[in-house]
């Protein structure tokens, strides 16, 4: 089975579809499938459902998607950094299924992993639990919450064999590993493409059995959410300018 596809359009021929959920890696701009998601604005699938711990920001990421209006509804755990979000959540365009953002890995992981539900004191109490059920364990209540499981999921990884195996660098090692376990496709786009057997097995995230399909995406812009910088301390080297 050939996983590797010539280019993002490719790799998502024939499966991309309005209405669909899909789930996008990522956190912040930090490892998100940008390639991808360009690719699915350029398919022109609307009315979708993304499961994304946020949106990107305005012009990057899924907020390429909102300003095409394609994305029906977000299930998230951040909102921040995004005014066309904002305009959409409050005029009523765009959808939103907040989550407290380890309650919304773990309904990935969950969904990954089979569990139709699961227990957890985050939220009991608050708007969160609104609709749901209750449950009392030893003494303290519980609030029941689904997991989460997709048509597609999307991700990045610094490294994938031509097996599928891959690897997340740093950061990048976010959403990225339980959404690609938590989907009927998950399409991958790889910094650096390798053989299939160059990667040690002990150092492999997310197993090749789990993707279906791969694009190579070499040298991707790395975008800075938020460049925060100081001065230089006073008596430092000349060169050493400022840090980031």
């Amino acid at each position: 089975m050939n996983k590797v596809y010539s280019d993002a359009r490719a790799a998502l021929a024939g499966a991309v579809k309005d209405g669909m959920a899909i789930m996008a890696g990522g956190f912040g701009l930090c490892g998100i499938p940008e390639t991808l998601i360009e690719a699915i604005r350029d398919s022109g699938a609307k009315d979708l459902t993304f499961i994304s711990n946020n949106a990107g920001v305005d012009g990057i990421g899924l907020g390429r998607l909102l300003e095409t209006r394609q994305i029906r509804k977000m299930i998230s755990s951040y909102v921040g950094e995004n005014k066309l979000f904002a305009q959409q959540y409050l005029s009523g365009e765009l959808e939103l299924e907040f989550n407290p953002q380890g309650t919304l890995a773990e309904r990935i992981r969950a969904g990954g992993a089979g569990i139709p539900a699961f227990y957890t004191k985050t939220g009991v109490g608050t708007l969160i639990a609104e609709g749901k059920e209750v449950r009392v364990f030893n003494g303290e209540p519980y609030v029941m919450e689904t997991g989460l499981f997709a048509d597609i999921s999307i991700v990045h990884a610094f490294k994938g064999d031509t097996e599928g195996n891959l690897v997340y660098r740093k950061t990048a090692r976010n959403f990225n590993p339980m959404m690609a376990t938590a989907s009927r496709l998950t399409i991958a786009e790889v910094e650096h493409l390798v053989e299939a057997g160059t990667i040690d097995p002990d150092g492999i995230h997310t197993p090749g059995i789990f993707v279906k399909r791969m694009v190579h995406v070499p040298n991707p812009v790395k975008h800075i959410e938020q460049r925060t910088t100081r001065k230089r301390a006073q008596g430092a080297p000349a060169g050493a300018g400022e840090e980031v």
